[in-house]
């Protein structure tokens, strides 16, 4: 099946979310999710200390019992009543909820970087202990019989493939925590995060870093040479985010606060090798009047009515001199002239901040129906290193990818990249970028010079720019197609006179009754 192939479903985790949500019943999926997660979370942590409590009992028995043993190897110390096998021992008690809550509690006591991070509330009346208790089941037979390491891992897809889930349940509100996985594919693919330092300022659950790290893995390389730095302002999200790269294993340095990443920059110094990031679309009220003088905004000052300006510049600010930047934006960004937009991408073509603009196929986002982009930001476009492979001086030069016809639909209301798609968009920037192996294909990818983007007032929408596509040459003569035509519309106009007798006969019919 064709979810297989982009990797969105892996069978057992959709079987699983099946059953999880069965057992839901009338609780909404925007609450249900922090209980299911929760727990999840808790069943991978209290996996990981048992897998190292039994190596500790086997080699140095005397530190089985020191939380320290565990720190020190990023693993978390989970005292005894917080241990899954005693959760899952009373599980069928009614007090199920509090003993949750104790062990969430006692988690978060003995182990800081988890403060405030895990969900409490599993004791309140509204929720169903026997739910609970089946839950608590479901989960405990993920991965039962496999190696440890194994069922961690899965354990780990499991929390992606519910977020993701949960997302789509969730609607325009789900948008708002996770960025469809094709689409971060695509952006990580591209801009290949091997080494060196990645930031999202708007990070929501944390997936541009699981697929960095997914992508690091993958290529061969070694998971501490990328250090993950990211900032998000829902409290709500920071906690899925934490909870999900816990899970993932990944050590990351992710700042919350409420006045958000405009208003109170967590990682002022930062300078970051990749960014990726999907910031909320064409934001109104970000409070762009109290910021006129940032020193962010070197290409101008953005528009007090809409971020998408302030999120581009913000980005290139914290790039690091030979840093790229992948960025999800509303189709309007690229064509926009109101309130000084228009101004403002032009310094930046100007400037030769741009490398690559795509434009994406309709219903690829939970959050909303309006056509979305990339932007792919360089510092430096005159040199810089992919992975080991030094990259073509391609200043005077954006690559235009239109993407639009690309994506199947995975169910009734939203379509996803293939695989094959995230390779034709990758290996297209890829050839570009290095100058082997690129060429111009009408109806798809174009590299346009600053003059033709100057004819066309700075706009940079694709479409503009790569033509249409390229139709096979047809060798039939004229007189022969069109006889062809004219026998296949009288066949249809027969066809269509039958029916019409037959209506009008049962028609008839339905009178003389």
């Amino acid at each position: 099946m064709a979810s297989i192939e982009n990797g969105s479903d892996l069978g057992i985790e959709a079987s699983l979310f099946k059953t999880a949500d069965k057992l839901r019943g009338n609780m909404e999926p925007s609450d249900y999710k922090h209980v299911a997660l929760g727990l999840i979370f808790l069943k991978h942590i209290s996996d990981s200390f048992e897998l190292k409590r039994q190596q500790l009992l086997a080699d140095y028995p005397e530190d089985a019992e020191d939380p320290d043993a565990y720190l020190a190897e990023n693993v978390f110390w989970v005292p005894a009543d917080a241990r899954w096998s005693h959760l899952q021992a009373s599980a069928k008690q009614t007090t199920i909820g509090k003993l949750i809550d104790e062990a969430m509690i006692a988690i978060e006591k003995v182990n800081p970087s988890l403060k405030g991070v895990l969900p409490k509330d599993y004791g309140r009346p509204a929720l169903n202990a026997v739910m609970l208790g089946e839950l608590i089941d479901l989960i405990s037979g993920i991965a039962l019989g496999e190696g440890k390491d194994k069922a961690r891992d899965l354990l780990g897809r499991v929390y992606e493939y519910f977020l993701g889930q949960f997302a789509g349940s969730e609607g325009k509100r789900g948008g708002e925590f996770y960025t469809p996985r094709s689409v971060v594919r695509t952006m990580v693919e591209m801009l290949e995060p091997y080494k060196g330092r990645v930031y999202d300022p708007c990070c929501g659950s944390g997936g541009m870093f699981v697929q960095s790290e997914k992508f690091v893995e993958a290529h061969g390389g070694r998971l501490g040479d990328i250090a993950i730095y990211g900032q998000e302002s829902n409290y709500t999200t920071w906690r899925l985010c934490k909870m999900n790269l816990a899970v993932r294993g990944i050590d990351a340095d992710i700042k919350w606060n409420s006045e958000g990443t405009f208003h109170k920059n967590e990682l002022p110094d930062l300078r970051a090798d990749v960014i990726l990031a999907n910031p909320p679309f064409n934001i109104s009220d970000w409070g762009g009047e109290r910021l006129r003088e940032d020193g962010r905004w070197k290409y101008g000052t953005p528009p007090a009515g809409n971020a998408n300006y302030a999120w581009l510049q913000h980005i290139l600010h914290h790039l690091a001199p030979s840093g790229t930047a992948g960025v999800v934006l509303a189709n309007g960004s690229m064509s926009s002239t109101q309130s000084g937009e228009g101004e403002l991408r032009k310094a930046m073509i100007e400037a030769e901040v741009i490398d690559c603009m795509i434009a994406l196929p309709g219903q690829l986002f939970y959050s909303t129906q309006i056509p979305a982009c990339l932007w792919f930001l360089a510092k430096d476009k005159s040199n810089g290193i992919a992975r080991d492979r030094k990259l073509r001086d391609r200043q005077g030069e954006v690559l235009f990818i239109d993407a639009r016809k690309l994506g199947f639909m995975v169910d009734r209301t939203r379509k996803e990249f293939s695989d094959a798609d995230v390779s034709q968009i990758a290996e297209t920037y890829h050839a570009w970028r290095l100058g082997v192996g690129y060429a111009d294909v009408p109806g798809f990818c174009k590299s346009a010079s600053l003059e033709e983007i100057r004819s066309h007032g700075h706009v940079l929408t694709p479409g503009r720019y790569v033509g249409a596509e390229a139709v096979e040459e047809d060798d039939t003569p004229f007189a022969e197609r069109f006889l062809a035509l004219q026998d296949t519309l009288e066949e249809q106009f027969a066809q269509s006179e039958a029916l019409t007798a037959t209506i009008r006969e049962r028609l008839a019919g339905v009178v003389g009754l």
